[in-house]
């Protein structure tokens, strides 16, 4: 198989589409976070997902990027930049969370208090070290880079605008989550999530689009199209 810019673009739309998946699954039914329930095997693998969720949502909002980077302009290379940005610390808090923190449980369960406690917005009352900077990047990175990319989505049009605006809606009322009660974190995440998916399959139908029109101009004269 060829690899060609058109599938490269289709793949991230892809990719796009399952991260959104997976992000709005592991909120179903999500145990609330606290030392007794971060090394059960339910919490591990929904963080061990958030991880790949993070590696694919990468794939994807780079594609979409590519996709339309001369409509972009720098109003969507500073959003991809920052939401990228917010998607790599993602990833490196997630698998700080299902690989290293089970161990501490039993060992250091005040780390892992003050880590989860920061996680919610909260404030650690000891020293979580690196922890803490990774939280805060992948926190303005998700939320400013989601806002910014999300609104260049909207402005160029390619996409759908509907999930662009739900993206930019979605990533900047989490902000509100630091005021209100750990309960509605799940629920804010889920528009995240569909609007992932939803730009994600735009993203897919837009490759498929060029390549039925290739074809279909390669047809000699008088001759239909084979569908």
């Amino acid at each position: 198989m060829t690899v060609t810019p058109d599938r490269l673009l289709r793949a991230a739309g892809i990719a796009a589409a399952a991260a959104g998946a997976i992000f709005v699954a592991v909120q179903i039914n999500h145990p609330p976070l606290d030392v007794t329930t971060v090394a059960t095997t339910d919490v591990v693998v929904r963080d061990i997902a958030k991880a790949v969720m993070s590696v694919l949502a990468l794939a994807g909002i780079t594609g979409m990027y590519l996709r339309q980077v001369r409509q972009f302009g720098a109003l969507g290379l500073v959003g991809w930049l920052l939401f990228s940005l917010g998607y790599l610390a993602m990833f490196g808090v997630e698998v700080v969370a299902g690989f290293v923190l089970p161990s501490l449980v039993d060992t250091a369960p005040g780390y892992v208090e003050d880590v989860l406690a920061a996680a919610v917005g909260g404030t650690p009352t000891g020293d979580i070290g690196a922890m803490q900077a990774l939280l805060t990047i992948s926190g303005i990175g998700y939320m400013g880079g989601g806002l910014v990319f999300g609104i260049a989505l909207y402005r160029a049009g390619v996409l759908a605008r509907w999930a662009a605006a739900l993206l930019a809606a979605g990533t900047a009322s989490t902000l509100a989550l630091s005021v209100l009660p750990e309960s509605l974190n799940r629920p804010f995440a889920v528009p995240v999530g569909i609007a992932l998916v939803g730009l994600g399959l735009s993203l897919w139908r837009d490759q498929r689009h060029p390549a039925a029109v290739t074809t279909s101009a390669q047809v000699p004269a008088g001759q239909p199209a084979v569908r």
